[in-house]
């Protein structure tokens, strides 16, 4: 920075925006550590940091307002009067301290001549400091005493907005309803267990000819005391329709008669009942927890759902925290995702770290030979990555589940591969396909939902083939970057040869 120009840094709080003028930066600016020395001495702070201007919000929609465009990295018309009123009209006399990246670049593109660095920071960090001093020794028509109650205020009311944010794309419902479900299937296989030993006393054939807990309970709330239970045709038909086979039909009204289990009460045959009945509501539940879970994932993440399924998709949201942070990890984050006690053990010890963590639920790793596993749930890692991404950062209405299809074909057709040698399609000519069909449903989807008018059709096809020719770039951009990544593989096997 030349020695004739002054600095002038902005500082934005919940009260409002602040602009201090710097003394002698061409003096401390140069280090870091004298800089950090006058930050802390509130004196010295003092002489050095001169109040420029205040700019207060009038109310609380309006801090809200500025502090959400400020997040975003946009200047908002309040800023700009700020900055306009209070700054020198010619650019070369001055520089501007900001501390939001973003927000720099937007102010540069304006015209400002903005200064980012890590001593700009630290004067930031001295005005949060001392910023109630600075403020109060200028009136400027703002209760300062009251920033706390601003800061909280302000607070809340962002993270409220943060919240009523795209209520459709909320993957805290998945989250929740992932645990209740693995709360529910422990809870119900307990009380399924002592179910079934408790009735065992009386009637111990009918768990070894029926396994499944949920026909189980059933049957055991229809039959109760085994030796009231008679045969006839009312009662075959519904064990029939519970068991949907004739020969376990026939099974339990042969065991029946030559059960060798023993008396019971009434008052113990109410109690297993009213169990049995409780254990069928709960299955109830996790059916329609399930039902509700695959329509969210549909809304949410539907190429991940395609790819791995509703309860697996769910579980490495929820192991994430949210799809933002799955859709931010990398693709060997994801492979051990679930396994880090092992991986963090491996590291410690300098042993083999694991090669997959939850993903080993997926059939498509069950399928695979004991040497292939690896190679498998790296690959699928990789295709979880994309579709995340592609979930997470894609608009509501260009969302579909074409992408999830082709990334669960490829994976399909990996496997083939490592176990038949058939070789795959390329990626290419796979995503080409998918850009294609996306579109298709896309556009399919907006004409059934508004019919077009005879004024707005030339306007449309002048957008299809804008639309057209844009999925055109994205294609030749694909094949450039993926001609340009082989050469380097090419040139990188080369030195290696050499």
């Amino acid at each position: 920075m030349s020695g004739d120009k002054k600095l002038y840094v902005l500082f934005e709080s919940a009260a409002g925006y602040l602009l201090c003028k710097i003394n002698n930066w061409e003096e401390i600016g140069q280090v870091t550590e004298t800089v950090i020395e006058v930050c802390g001495d509130p004196m010295r702070f003092g002489q050095i940091a001169q109040f420029s201007s205040f700019y207060p919000f009038q109310t609380a929609e309006m801090a809200l307002d500025n502090m959400i465009n400020i997040q975003n990295g946009n200047v908002t018309d309040d800023l700009k009067t700020f900055l306009v009123q209070n700054l020198p009209k010619k650019a070369k006399k001055y520089n501007l301290g900001v501390g939001d990246v973003s927000l720099g670049k937007k102010l540069s593109e304006q015209g400002y001549p903005i200064l980012i660095d890590r001593n700009i920071n630290e004067l930031l960090r001295g005005i949060r400091i001392h910023f109630t001093r600075i403020v109060k020794s200028f009136e400027n028509g703002s209760n300062v005493g009251d920033l706390h109650k601003f800061q909280v205020g302000l607070g809340h009311s962002f993270s409220r907005n943060k919240l009523q944010f795209d209520p459709n794309k909320q993957d805290k419902a998945i989250v929740q309803s992932i645990a209740l479900i693995d709360r529910l299937d422990k809870d119900i296989n307990l009380f399924t267990m002592r179910c079934r030993e408790w009735y065992s006393w009386h009637f111990p054939e009918l768990s070894k000819i029926v396994t499944d807990s949920e026909k189980y309970l059933k049957l055991l709330s229809l039959i109760g005391n085994k030796d009231e239970f008679e045969d006839n045709d009312e009662n075959r038909e519904k064990i029939s329709k519970i068991v949907k086979d004739e020969n376990t039909e026939q099974d339990i009204f042969n065991s029946i008669l030559i059960s060798m289990g023993q008396d019971i009460t009434l008052n113990d045959m109410n109690m297993i009942k009213n169990l049995a009945k409780q254990l069928i509501k709960l299955h109830k539940q996790r059916s329609n927890l399930i039902e509700y879970l695959n329509n969210r994932l549909n809304n949410v993440a539907p190429n991940l759902q395609t790819l791995l399924g509703d309860v697996l998709a769910a579980r490495l949201i929820a192991h994430s925290g949210s799809l933002v942070n799955l859709a931010k990890s990398p693709a060997s984050t994801i492979q051990v995702l679930g396994a880090e006690k092992a991986l963090f053990r491996a590291l410690k010890s300098k042993g083999n770290t694991p090669k997959y963590g939850l993903l080993f639920q997926s059939t498509y790793i069950g399928k695979a030979s004991q040497k292939n596993k690896g190679k498998i749930s790296r690959y699928l890692a990789n295709k979880c990555s994309i579709a995340s991404r592609i979930d997470n950062f894609s608009a509501n209405n260009n969302l579909s589940n074409v992408f999830g299809e082709k990334l669960k074909q490829q994976v399909e057709d990996r496997l083939k591969y490592l176990s038949e040698g058939i070789s795959p399609p390329k990626n290419i000519d796979i995503m080409r396909q998918a850009i294609i069909e996306n579109q298709d449903i896309l556009s399919s989807s907006n004409v059934d939902q508004k019919s077009p008018k005879k004024r707005d059709e030339k306007g449309k096809d002048k957008k299809r083939k804008s639309k057209s020719n844009e999925d055109e770039n994205n294609i030749s951009n694909f094949e450039q970057s993926e001609k340009s990544s082989k050469k380097k593989k090419k040139k990188s096997s080369d030195l290696g040869d050499d």
